[in-house]
């Protein structure tokens, strides 16, 4: 089996990506790379909310056999982004609103207690690799580039939380965030919510910065329900539930 061109070994931007090649990357196991595409694919709305997930049609499409891929899925079953119903296959995981809104309660104490503790034992580094992601936030917004957008935001989270420096925490955090893909692309999507959520992150980061820990965890705390407020008014009333579609099929038929 040759190289795996398509396969990234990260879904979150780096300054420098190294070739996605297995030689490369020996530190990854074939089935660990394929789940990080297959992730990438999925966040990026590539593989659409709903859709039935083909394993012949990815195995080709990336390159490997059937095993790595069916291992990925199970990896992506426990970190919540598809479900596997029996005797139907395997499908990118839909949330319903009433999940979404719990899941957002949840991240609520998370991100305020994350603030807090970041606010007390960041180091320079950290407030200024921060500040980098806000910059490059602003660009993307500048841009109206809602996908890049969006994987920074991600990044700034994750990043916020890990160094909050709880790993159990942090696989909890992700997991949930996995989860509310859909929504908080929809809410992005918003006229004016680029730049409104910039200005959060930046306030968040000075906060941050400035060590104060109660302002810190209130400003995220208000960030992640404002959040939350804009899924509603983001879904459209009556909106159908996403499609079940073969990927890869289609491409097939094509």
């Amino acid at each position: 089996m040759t190289g795996l061109p398509k396969i990234v070994a990260n879904p979150l931007p780096s300054r420098n990506p190294p070739p996605a090649t297995i030689a490369l990357l020996q530190s990854s196991s074939l089935p660990m790379l394929v789940q990080k595409e297959l992730e990438r694919m999925i966040l990026a709305g590539e593989l659409g909310v709903g859709a039935k997930l083909n394993e012949v049609a990815l195995a080709e499409r990336l390159g490997v056999s059937r095993g790595p891929v069916r291992e990925a899925f199970r990896a992506l079953e426990e970190s919540g982004l598809v479900r596997q119903e029996k005797n139907r296959g395997v499908f990118v995981r839909q949330i319903s609103v009433a999940e979404a809104d719990e899941i957002f309660e949840v991240r609520a104490m998370f991100d305020e207690w994350a603030g807090r503790r970041v606010a007390q034992t960041a180091s320079a580094e950290q407030v200024k690799e921060l500040r980098t992601i806000v910059e490059r936030m602003e660009r993307a917004a500048a841009k109206s580039d809602v996908d890049a957008y969006h994987v920074l935001n991600l990044e700034f989270h994750d990043r916020l939380i890990a160094y909050a420096g709880n790993a159990k925490l942090l696989a909890t955090y992700r997991r949930l965030v996995n989860e509310l893909n859909l929504y908080r692309r929809h809410a992005l999507a918003q006229p004016g919510a680029l730049p409104f959520f910039t200005r959060e992150h930046r306030d968040i980061v000075a906060k941050i910065a400035s060590g104060n820990a109660a302002a810190a965890g209130k400003a995220l705390r208000h960030h992640v329900m404002g959040s939350r407020e804009r899924m509603h008014r983001s879904r459209p009333a009556g909106a159908p539930a996403a499609r079940h579609v073969a990927v890869g099929a289609a491409r097939q038929s094509r």
